[in-house]
């Protein structure tokens, strides 16, 4: 085609076999476009393409519709991004919405037979390795083969400082569930193969006690630095062959994975606790605790014993 559309946010190449789309770094641009920069979208990742009265008077919308399993991004999202963010929405000037209607037409016409069908890989690149994001109660980071939770004396639950920090393989894993940190209970979490399936009897953990998960909170777990881990760790677990059975993503409400302990979370003893004090009174001695977050953590592990 060797068209080009230059809109809100993001202007797209249009190829002979494939899109590419190149995100504006502006002010006002969502910072997950930021840390995008560009992508190629080849025709046979995309299941639709339409145009649309657009947000404001003047401008129309040209939209794609990726085909399920096309894009790791897309499905580690969940149907969970702002209309802003989404990659496959370019906002255009309603001057040229006669190119893009013709653009559109073309784009359609070179779809093929299996536009209506899941496809079997990922037909988009996730953001590359390595990478890495702070959530609330741990650091989490990702370099191509394992992921590391690390966790933070001022956020994680004893029951995550019983096991200690975490990694995990990528042949170990079966799939990442990301919940996104703009609604209440944001997290993320590693679904593992040799647990994957429901267990009769066994109730999958809260975010807050599995060691395989960690939480977002305000300020923390941000969509443009957890998402984007979330889609290339998603990759590169489809890449290892994982099970097929957890390319299915799951509902975005209800927490998946289930239960890392057999019979629950470890209880801490009373001995931990009274450490775990301690080292956070030397935390808020030192400054680096507020009155209040030390105050609202020790009660948290006081009500524990």
């Amino acid at each position: 085609m060797g068209d080009v559309l230059a809109g809100t946010n993001s202007s797209w190449e249009f190829d002979t076999d494939s899109v590419l789309i190149r995100f504006e770094r502006g002010i006002r641009t969502p910072k997950l476009f930021h840390v995008l920069g560009e992508r190629r979208v080849p025709y046979e990742a995309l299941s639709s393409v339409g145009l649309t009265p657009g947000p404001r008077r003047g401008t129309v919308v040209l939209r794609a519709e990726p085909r399920p399993g096309a894009d790791p991004l897309v499905e580690a999202a969940a149907g969970q991004l702002r209309e802003t963010s989404d990659p496959y929405r370019l906002v255009l000037p309603a001057a040229r919405e006669k190119q893009a209607s013709a653009l559109a037409e073309e784009l359609r016409a070179a779809l093929g037979p299996v536009a209506a069908e899941p496809a079997d890989r990922h037909l988009v690149a996730a953001p590359p390795p390595p990478l890495h994001f702070k959530a609330y109660d741990g650091k989490v980071s990702f370099d191509g083969e394992t992921v590391a939770f690390r966790w933070f004396w001022t956020g994680a639950s004893s029951a995550k400082w019983k096991v200690g920090d975490q990694r995990f393989g990528v042949g170990e894993l079966a799939g990442v569930v990301w919940r996104s940190p703009e609604v209440v209970g944001g997290h993320l979490r590693l679904i593992r193969r040799d647990e994957h399936g429901p267990r009769p009897g066994r109730e999958p953990l809260e975010p807050d006690q599995d060691p395989a998960a960690v939480v977002f909170g305000l300020g923390y777990g941000l969509v443009h630095e957890s998402l984007p881990l979330a889609a290339s760790v998603l990759a590169a677990v489809r890449a290892a062959g994982a099970d097929p059975a957890a390319r299915e993503p799951a509902p975005p409400a209800v927490p998946a994975g289930p239960a890392a302990f057999p019979d629950g979370p470890p209880r801490s003893t009373p001995a931990d606790i009274a450490d775990r004090i301690r080292q956070l009174g030397e935390l808020h001695e030192a400054g680096l605790l507020t009155d209040d977050e030390f105050g609202a953590k020790k009660a948290e592990l006081l009500a524990e014993l």
